[in-house]
């Protein structure tokens, strides 16, 4: 049986999957407390990554840093959705993926505050 939705093409794909991708936003939002948190520091961050940052260079690499953060959140709430659907009993390899995919949320916002504070540092130094 083939899958109805891949044989979408062009601009009915495109407008397809911005819908979907919208939702996904929203659901993460209104459902994930740690995504409602990171999305309003990225609301104060993004623009503050104008001020700080001297070339295009920095500006990117600060925005970057901190869009990072928003997928590495939105792909380890994509993993816990799917382990918590196969089921809530404890399982070693499902603790394991959690863990992994709060280790990534971590070692994004780790990188966002290492990058963050060297840029702070070389404009306020």
């Amino acid at each position: 049986m083939s899958n109805p939705h891949k044989g979408r093409t062009g601009l009915d794909r495109i407008l397809h999957a911005a819908g979907y991708s919208a939702a996904g936003l929203r659901q993460a939002y209104q459902g994930e407390s740690a995504f409602r948190q990171e999305t309003w520091l990225a609301v104060v961050m993004l623009p503050l990554a104008f001020v700080v940052g001297r070339s295009w260079v920095e500006v990117a690499l600060l925005a970057g840093s901190v869009v990072m953060v928003l997928v590495v959140e939105l792909l380890n709430s994509a993993v816990e959705a799917a382990i918590d659907r196969i089921g809530f009993e404890h399982h070693e390899l499902s603790g394991r993926a959690k863990d992994f995919g709060s280790a990534a949320v971590m070692l994004a916002l780790l990188l966002t505050a290492g990058i963050w504070a060297a840029a702070l540092w070389q404009r306020l130094a």
